[in-house]
C-alpha cells in the first residue's frame, strides 16, 4: 500500500468535497405554496419571499403557506445536498455529512 497514493486520493477527495459544497451553497432552491414563493441558498438562508397581493388579507393562511413554502425549499436543499455529497462520502463515517 502506497501512503503517497492514499494521501493524494484523500487530498483529491477533500478538494472535490469543497468544490461540491461551494456549488451547493451558491445554489438557490425555491419552495412554493399557493403562489407564495420562498428562495433559499444552500446554507438554508432565506434569499427572497414573494407574496401575491390577494393573500395579504388572511394572516393565518399566509403564515401557514409561508411555513409550507419554506419547508419545501429546505427539503429540496437537503435532498440535493444528500445526492451530491452522498457519492463523495460513500463508505466514510463523517460527522455532519
Amino acid at each position: 500500500m502506497d501512503i503517497n497514493m492514499i494521501m493524494r486520493q484523500a487530498q483529491k477527495m477533500q478538494a472535490d468535497l469543497k468544490k461540491t459544497q461551494s456549488k451547493l451553497e451558491a445554489t438557490i432552491y425555491e419552495g412554493e405554496s399557493n403562489g407564495i414563493k420562498i428562495q433559499i441558498n444552500g446554507k438554508c438562508e432565506c434569499q427572497s419571499i414573494t407574496i401575491p397581493e390577494e393573500l395579504m388579507d388572511d394572516r393565518e393562511m399566509l403564515q401557514d403557506m409561508l411555513l409550507i413554502a419554506f419547508n419545501n425549499a429546505v427539503s429540496k436543499c437537503d435532498e440535493d445536498r444528500e445526492n451530491q455529497l452522498g457519492g463523495l462520502t460513500a463508505g466514510l463515517n463523517l460527522p455532519g455529512m
